[in-house]
């Protein structure tokens, strides 16, 4: 037995590095999985693999940044199995470049294969679950995104990328909110893996990828809870895990707060204290600078 055993999931961009260890995790754990990836070959490659191995696996390679994608993966899973239980969205490009010379093609590509994708998958499965829990069937779904900490924390030369994944944090929180009703809990996860992504910027280079922490091994384990029942509870959350940590990001909220002024000049009085006082931005591991002024 395992945790996922007869869910029926679906992975986007799942033809290699994170996505791939997803599917291979979820296969492990009983799950179905559709693998979803726009390389024909890569999605036969772990759809064979999950299938060699006792698993059941079909593909798509579909566009899912586009409706007719999104349907169609969504049509693949209930004509296949007959119903969805989980949707990982994963599917992501890297269009890396500072902001003043980055292209209208670098930013709209990144926003659309990132969020455009994990709004349409999200949405057709939603109306899967709302038909579904309107019929009076128990429905016990997932849906977990894929954020970054360029998107939480921010990081030089990735304005597109770090706006996607921000904005899937924030879509996150909301969805898990509208999609109670229906069944479904929405989570997201923040991982630190090396893959051919990562690597092409830096990341296979540091001394805990050498050592094994950066493998997507890491990350597919808290992918497989979250996906199987034993994490029903949990919904809205954005999960960071990697080889080195495991820990629950925490989101916006009102630091230092003074009375309200409606002079511009007396602004500058009234903020200060406050500036002082608030926690600085945080690196891009998360970690408040231990050089701030603030903390000291």
């Amino acid at each position: 037995m395992g945790l996922c055993d007869g869910r029926v999931c679906l992975v986007t961009g799942a033809g290699q590095g994170i996505g791939r260890a997803y599917v291979e995790a979820l296969a492990a754990q009983g799950a179905r999985v559709v693998v979803n990836d726009v390389n024909a070959d890569a999605v036969a490659s772990v759809v064979a693999g999950v299938r060699a191995l006792g698993g059941e696996a079909t593909g798509h390679t579909g566009d899912v940044s586009t409706a007719a994608g999104a349907d169609s993966l969504i049509a693949t899973a209930t004509d296949t199995w007959g119903r969805l239980d989980a949707v990982v969205n994963n599917a992501g490009i890297a269009r890396d470049k500072m902001l003043v010379n980055m292209s209208e093609s670098d930013w709209d590509d990144v926003l659309r294969v990132h969020l455009k994708s994990t709004f349409l998958v999200t949405q057709r499965a939603a109306n899967h679950w709302r038909a579904r829990s309107k019929a009076g069937d128990s429905v016990d779904a997932r849906v977990v995104n894929t954020v970054s900490s360029v998107g939480l924390y921010g990081h030089v030369g990735q304005a597109n990328y770090g706006a996607a994944k921000g904005a899937i944090a924030s879509f996150t929180v909301i969805a898990a909110m509208e999609l109670a009703r229906y069944g479904a809990t929405v989570n997201a996860v923040c991982p630190t893996a090396l893959t051919p992504m990562t690597e092409a910027v830096g990341l296979g280079e540091s001394d805990a990828a050498r050592a094994g922490q950066y493998d997507p091994k890491w990350v597919a384990a808290t992918l497989a809870w979250l996906v199987s029942p034993l994490s029903a509870d949990v919904t809205g959350r954005v999960i960071v895990s990697s080889g080195v940590r495991l820990a629950i990001a925490e989101g916006w909220h009102r630091g230092p707060t003074g009375p309200a002024v409606d002079d511009p000049a007396a602004v500058e009085a009234a903020i200060r204290p406050l500036l002082a006082a608030a926690a600085p931005n945080a690196d891009v591991q998360g970690d408040i600078p231990r050089w701030s002024s603030a903390l000291s």
